[in-house]
């Protein structure tokens, strides 16, 4: 069935049919595109367009199709333009010449564009609800494990922090994520119903009332922008490409730390993978495909961008192209989100590994320097004489900590038996602004 058809002299041939058709990206759409139909066949029904009879008809059967698919009763396929064409086709099937007054008032337009704003209010609150759940992972593991750990910058060792302060800087990021998501939720909290294929209806409708029964904060005051709108689809995708950055980002730390090289961290057996080849290898491939699956998403809010960037006012075509991008990109954030929380909820931490290493990469050099300022030493050239320290370290194959004062003090005169005390790097994490390290 279509939706169109009079106008035209001649059959559409069956490869545009098949090229035209979206049914089998936009079928998920199926109860946004019927709960837009009931409130719109309600405020036709309020505003004297149909009879009550009519209406209690027509929202009937649209109950009856959304249970038969929802037992399996009825599967969404066949020869049909898009969900909007199967919904209409299978109710008029039903309830007979009533069902082809559901389209009064109402163009596939404002149709299709209440039911993907619909769509992503809905899973857009699923994706705040993964990124809690990673937050809880993050927090969880975080509060067993306050051990000290390198800090690094440059992938070198900088200074001592804690593997609890390190997880929660991802814990804030994803955080940021969360108030992206909950920001762009309310800015596309408008309902394009109503708006028709550009500019309205002749008809006497009630915008106002279709937005209350789908929960929308008001009808959106422009009818053009209204159907033309996908700007919220791409502040979305924008967020799930920052929030991919972010796994992405911590993937690398779970894939290096994992290494033999660093040994600090063991992903769980259910969340590696082993070699067809070589026997002893265990493979942090959750994490690798979380790192890989990022380039995948920022290729769909590319492809979106594209699409909309030379486009008049007010519907084109070419909009049928925002949701395969926009379903992908979602799926794939969403079971990032999921792994990710259940990679760092069964994570086991080295601890000791951990400690080690921080004895290894002159990471009290910073607090030595701070304590030679203040012993009246200016900074720059307590920056050098450290630099001379760990010279001298390197070549002793000593620690900054495991050096006489004798050595200590040939290299600065103000150094006294304090510094022992000043470089122990427990103390260094409970000193002053690092504080925070071990909160």
């Amino acid at each position: 069935m279509k939706l169109w058809g009079g106008r035209f002299r001649k059959e559409e041939n069956k490869l545009m049919e098949s090229f035209n058709s979206s049914l089998a990206i936009d079928k998920r759409l199926v109860y946004e595109d019927i709960t837009g139909s009931l409130a719109h066949i309600k405020m036709l029904v309020g505003s004297e367009i149909l009879t009550e009879t009519e209406g209690n008809k027509i929202s009937e059967g649209l109950h009856s199709i959304l249970s038969d698919i929802e037992n399996e009763d009825l599967l969404i396929d066949g020869d049909y333009e898009d969900i909007h064409s199967f919904v209409e086709a299978n109710l008029i099937e039903i309830i007979g010449e009533t069902g082809k007054k559901l389209h009064t008032a109402r163009s596939r337009n404002d149709q299709v564009a209440v039911d993907m704003r619909l769509y992503a209010k809905k899973k857009s609150a699923e994706v705040v609800e993964a990124i809690e759940f990673l937050q809880n992972s993050l927090k969880m593991k975080a509060d067993e494990n306050p051990v000290m750990m390198p800090g690094y910058t440059h992938l070198q060792r900088a200074q001592v922090v804690t593997f609890k302060h390190h997880l929660m800087a991802y814990y804030e990021m994803v955080d940021r994520d969360k108030r992206r998501i909950k920001n762009a939720m309310s800015i596309l909290d408008e309902s394009p119903l109503g708006c028709g294929a550009l500019a309205g209806t002749t008809h006497t409708i009630n915008r106002g009332m279709t937005a209350k029964a789908l929960d929308f904060e008001k009808p959106v005051n422009n009818l053009l922008d209204g159907v033309s709108d996908r700007d919220y689809l791409l502040e979305l995708m924008s967020c799930f490409s920052i929030i991919m950055m972010h796994l992405s980002r911590l993937s690398e730390e779970l894939i290096l730390w994992s290494s033999q090289e660093f040994n600090f961290i063991e992903i769980d057996d259910a969340y590696s993978t082993g070699s067809s080849i070589m026997p002893q290898k265990r493979n942090p491939d959750s994490a690798e495909l979380i790192r890989g699956k990022t380039g995948r998403v920022y290729g769909s809010l590319i492809s979106l961008l594209t699409t909309m960037k030379g486009l008049p006012l007010a519907y084109n075509k070419d909009m049928q192209e925002d949701k395969e991008p926009f379903f992908d990109s979602l799926d794939t954030t969403l079971s990032c989100l999921e792994m990710m929380s259940e990679i760092i909820a069964t994570l086991k931490v080295n601890k000791g590994n951990m400690k080690k290493a921080v004895k290894k990469g002159f990471l009290n050099a910073t607090d030595l320097a701070d304590y030679l300022v203040k012993k009246g030493v200016p900074f720059r050239d307590a920056h050098g004489v450290v630099g001379e320290i760990v010279i001298y370290c390197e070549d002793n194959e000593k620690g900054i900590e495991d050096l006489s004062l004798e050595e200590l003090t040939s290299f600065s005169a103000v150094i006294d038996e304090d510094i022992y005390e000043y470089i122990d790097y427990q103390n260094s994490l409970n000193r002053g602004i690092k504080k925070l390290l071990v909160t």
